[in-house]
Formats: C-alpha cells, structure tokens, sequence
C-alpha cells in the first residue's frame, strides 16, 4: 500500500478524536499536577506522558504496515505470556495504594493488567472465530467461559476488580456478535445475582467498603467516600463554562484525591463545566461509532471480533470511569482512556486504536 493510499484510506475521525483526547487529557494531567510541578520543579507526570504517547503514536503507525490477520499465528504463544506476565505480579510485583499489580523492569514501572486487555482482545478473537461455526447451543459456549478464567482469577488475586470487570466486558462484546442468544444473557445476570453472596465474600474489605460507599457515600464521609463526595462536589462546582484552567479549587488545593488519574473526569468538570465534559464525551462518542462502523465492514468474524473487542473495552473504561466520578457507579480505579495519567494504560489504548486502524484499512470495499 503506497503512502497516497495510506492516507486515503485511514480512518481520520477515529485518529481525530484519539489525538484531541490526548492533548487534552495532557492539559488536565498538567493542571492536575500543578501544585506538585511547583514544588517539585517541573512537570514531570507531563513530560513522562507526553513521551510514551509520541512512542505510542509512531509504534501504532509502525504496526500499520502489517496485516493483523497475523495476529492468529500468535495467539496461543500470546496467552500463554500473558499468563506468566499475570503470574509474574504475583510472585514478583510491587505493591501501590495496596494492590501489587506493578513490575519493575530496571527504570520502568509497568502494570501488566494493562497490557493484558489487549492480549486477551487478540486471543479471544481468534479462540472464538475458530469456533464460531459451532457456537449453535449454550454449551458450546463452555470453552469460551473456561478460556478467560485463568486470567480473570490471577488479575482478581492481585486484586484488581476493574480489569477483571473489563474482561466481562471483552467476551460480553464478542460473544454477543458471535450469536449468543438474549436469553443465555438473562439466565448469565439472574445466575449472577443468584451468586453475588459467593461474590461478596471474595471481595477485599476496600472492595465491599467502595460498593457500601457507592449505596451511601454519606456512610463514611472522610475515608471510602471521600473521593465520590469530592468528585461530586468537583463536577458540580464546574456549573456550565467552568472556573477555567488551572483555577479549580477542589484540583488546586489538593481536597479531590487521585485527580490526575482515576478522577481527572472531575478534574474536567470542575474547569471546564458542563460544556467541556460534553465536547469530551462527544469525543469518545466519536471513538466508539467509528469503532462499531469498523466492526460491522470488517472482511472476516476475526476483524469483527477484534474491533468489537477493542470497542467494548473503550466502552467499559468510559461509561465507568465518568459514572464513578458522577457517583453513578462504584470506583473500581478505571482509568479514562487517553485523559487519565498512566502510560500502560496509553500503550494500551493506542495499540487499541491502532488494531482498529489496521481492520479499517484492511477493508475490500477500499480502494487500493
């Protein structure tokens, strides 16, 4: 494919959104950080995102050149890395905010969890387009369940409920693409609930602490509700055009907890109101109508499944992250894609994004 071609065909909405996101999810980072910068000497959370995102950005158009039909060669060897990877935190991760989901790799700190979303994306799509001929009853549907039990267990013992809540989401996607009658779905979420108490138990004391907070934020106003109270009082503070850049009390002042992460949406909302959460959540509409329209003109069940796969998971991170800022939903520590601060999370997304690139250009009705 020749480089005119190459332009022609790129799917300049999707790489529109993703890069406005970005930016702005730069600008916050950096108004989030603020009054560390000043103290510290620099903006250092800036600076360390900005470099992984241009590296990102040139692995993503690297990857381009290669059809991602190749993908299935390597999908037992990629589950198979990916169990030691999950393994690995286990035996030799470092724990952050109590949870050991971190590997130290010399200079580098990087959370597999991550990176295991898009591996897992690649592996199942091809587990299930091997099988999609088959896929007539419920219980042909058993060894798909089984595939991803492993790699929700080892993310669930490190603990890290909202990864694992993003495998759901993941095999939810495809499996609903592959045929998966509305009724399985129903006797899945009545078995769910039926097993919740089961569920409970395994939960850590922080994790049941997050989803009493959630019932009753009130219950607990200076420990496991103080984020949602902050948060709220954050998106609420922001009113329509918001108090501008750098000028949010609850940010500036450090009352709101984990702004430059998990709650960098509210951080949002409090400088740029009403108005600027909603061109952001049109953003990510953005992002997901492209990544459905990719989906349904994919070539092949695999590329179907690849793009459904990506589109899910950018559909969990964003309609959670913004629910538990807005205190609509439980703070699972979900990252919002391309805003929060993290660059394993960034990595992923864009590689994401670049698998949904690559899908688009791979589409016959194309021209070449």
């Amino acid at each position: 494919m020749d480089f005119k071609r190459l332009m022609r065909n790129l799917d300049w909405y999707l790489i529109g959104a993703t890069l406005l996101l970005m930016l702005g999810g730069l600008a916050l980072i950096a108004s989030a950080t603020y009054s560390y910068a000043q103290t510290s000497g620099g903006f250092w959370h800036v600076r360390r995102q900005s470099i992984f995102m241009l590296a990102g950005i040139v692995l993503a158009a690297v990857s381009l050149r290669y059809d991602y039909h190749q993908l299935k060669h390597y999908a037992k060897y990629l589950y198979v890395f990916n169990l030691l990877l999950l393994a690995a935190v286990m035996l030799f991760g470092h724990s952050q905010l109590g949870a050991q989901r971190w590997l130290q790799v010399g200079p580098f700190s990087f959370q597999p969890s991550e990176f295991s979303k898009i591996l897992l994306t690649v592996c199942l799509a091809t587990f299930l387009e091997r099988r999609i001929e088959w896929l007539e009853s419920f219980t042909d549907y058993v060894p798909v369940f089984l595939y991803i039990v492993v790699p929700f267990v080892l993310v669930m013992k490190q603990p890290d409920l909202g990864t694992s809540l993003a495998f759901i989401a993941i095999l939810t996607g495809m499996i609903f693409v592959s045929g998966f009658r509305y009724k399985w779905f129903a006797s899945l979420f009545a078995a769910g609930v039926a097993l919740f108490p089961a569920f409970w138990l395994v939960l850590q004391d922080y994790q049941r602490n997050r989803i009493k907070v959630f019932l009753n934020p009130e219950m607990d106003p200076f420990g496991s509700g103080y984020h949602v109270i902050q948060a709220k009082i954050a998106i609420g503070s922001g009113s329509l055009f918001g108090k501008g850049w750098l000028a949010g009390s609850q940010s500036q002042l450090n009352f709101l907890p984990e702004n430059h992460t998990d709650f960098i949406f509210s951080v949002l909302g409090e400088e740029f109101g009403f108005i600027g959460t909603t061109c952001i959540i049109l953003l990510y509409l953005v992002i997901i109508w492209r990544g459905i329209t990719i989906a349904i003109n994919a070539d092949d069940d695999f590329g179907t499944l690849l793009a459904v796969g990506a589109t899910s998971l950018f559909m969990f991170h964003i309609f959670v992250n913004i629910g538990m800022n807005a205190g609509i939903m439980p703070v699972t520590g979900v990252p919002l894609p391309f805003f929060s601060y993290g660059v394993s999370s960034l990595m992923t997304n864009l590689g994401l994004v670049a698998i949904l690139l690559n899908i688009r250009l791979r589409e016959q009705r194309l021209q070449f």
